[in-house]
């Protein structure tokens, strides 16, 4: 993909790009700990409520296969100022829902605003990027996901009693107009493609190209259950802490604020080691590493036990999905941003049919339903073993701007 003479300053971009996406993920997770006490207030039975999760992940996730196609079209910029402009004034609307229906829509109406957000950041940063420097800024991305939701829950929870979870929201859409203008006022700098504008058939038919290579749908498939896995613990983790350990709101918040350290800390170091020694080892040592959390967390443990182990929860999720997305972005150059949507849409189809699957499964018990998903895991890490085998080190040669290996595995 050729790129403008734009002088792009990588770290200011990416700092810009990342907090975004932290507020995103923010804004997505504030109401996950305070489901029993919405349930409360609006009259609705506590797993009717619950599906104010997965109603913004799947339409989060459906949106974004849309607007990776749309970024190369019309450009990143422009597709990226709209959509943080619409999350900003959906996530106001949020604050002042009358009812548990408008409350359920404007939640969906946030996943679909919000649903351009990370495509386009994860595209910017690839035009950016040369592959085998793709580990540390793929690291903070998603370090930026953890943390947007250990802490989106955790504050959620905390400032609830004190300002009440509308005024936080107000608090939030704030601060996101806050971002919206500063990128607003960076965008003239983004890098831009010379792409020509494709029809929509090609697009339908680059998807198609896309899949067509056996890497990527053995790497999709790993996206997709990877991301199930995660948030279907995570979005129920909120009513574990609450069954097994009875903990209020604020308790949780706390409890849950393990979960997005390792990755806001060892994100981009964790990147940087794949770059290092290849993804094919990390990538499935992370699923393993993630199991084991689920698999712990199944038989009843102390408290700070099971504290540790939302922790490695977290660990699991770092060694993962950003070295999966570095992946993707090598996966077809020339539709850059249709791989990366694509990606999008399996991950957060992921986390929305995640949430939706454990809550299904529950009706077998806490313990069973976490310990199904940790063998689920434990397969699909073996599973990940097999597929990025053919996975190497990306060493840039002397003199050349960039190096890559694209196996077929």
């Amino acid at each position: 993909m050729e790129k403008s003479s734009t002088t792009v300053k990588p770290d200011r971009f990416l700092r810009l790009l990342v907090a975004a996406i932290f507020l995103v993920f923010f804004n997505g997770y504030m109401l996950a700990p305070l489901i029993p006490e919405l349930a409360h207030e609006f009259s609705v039975p506590v797993g009717k409520m619950g599906y104010i999760e997965p109603a913004y992940l799947l339409v989060y996730g459906f949106s974004t296969i849309f607007y990776g196609p749309l970024s190369d079209r019309v450009g990143r910029a422009t597709v990226l100022k709209f959509v943080l402009g619409c999350f900003s004034a959906v996530t106001l609307a949020v604050a002042f829902a009358p009812s548990y229906e408008a409350l359920l829509a404007l939640r969906a109406l946030s996943g679909l605003s919000a649903g351009g957000i990370v495509p386009i950041v994860l595209v910017l940063i690839a035009d950016i990027y040369p592959y085998e420097k793709l580990g540390a800024p793929m690291g903070a991305v998603f370090g930026s996901v953890a943390g947007g939701i250990a802490f989106g829950s955790t504050f959620g929870a905390w400032l609830n009693p004190y300002l009440g979870w509308r005024n936080e929201f107000i608090v939030l859409a704030i601060v996101t107009a806050i971002f919206w203008g500063l990128i607003w006022h960076s965008s003239g700098d983004f890098p831009k493609t010379t792409d020509e504008p494709k029809p929509l058939s090609d697009v339908f038919y680059g998807y198609l190209a896309i899949l067509s290579q056996a890497k990527s749908r053995k790497t999709y498939f790993v996206v997709f259950m990877n991301g199930l896995f995660h948030s279907g613990i995570f979005a129920w983790l909120g009513l574990y802490l609450t069954q097994r350990y009875s903990l209020s709101a604020p308790q949780i918040g706390q409890a849950l604020l393990g979960y997005g350290v390792p990755g806001m800390l060892l994100g981009p170091i964790m990147g940087r080691l794949a770059d290092r020694l290849g993804r094919r080892l990390i990538i499935p040592i992370g699923a393993w590493v993630a199991s084991i959390s689920a698999l712990v967390l199944a038989p009843e443990i102390p408290l700070w036990a099971a504290i540790v182990m939302i922790t490695v929860l977290s660990a699991g999720y770092d060694m993962t999905q950003p070295l999966l997305a570095g992946i993707v972005t090598s996966l077809a150059p020339e539709r850059r941003g249709q791989a990366i949507g694509l990606n999008a849409f399996l991950l957060f189809t992921g986390f929305g049919f995640g949430a939706l699957t454990f809550q299904f499964l529950m009706r077998t018990g806490l313990g069973t339903t976490l310990l199904i998903f940790g063998i689920a895991q434990t397969l699909l890490g073996i599973f990940a073993l097999w597929a990025f085998a053919s996975e190497r080190v990306h060493v840039p040669a002397t003199g050349t701007e960039n190096s890559r290996t694209n196996s077929e595995g």
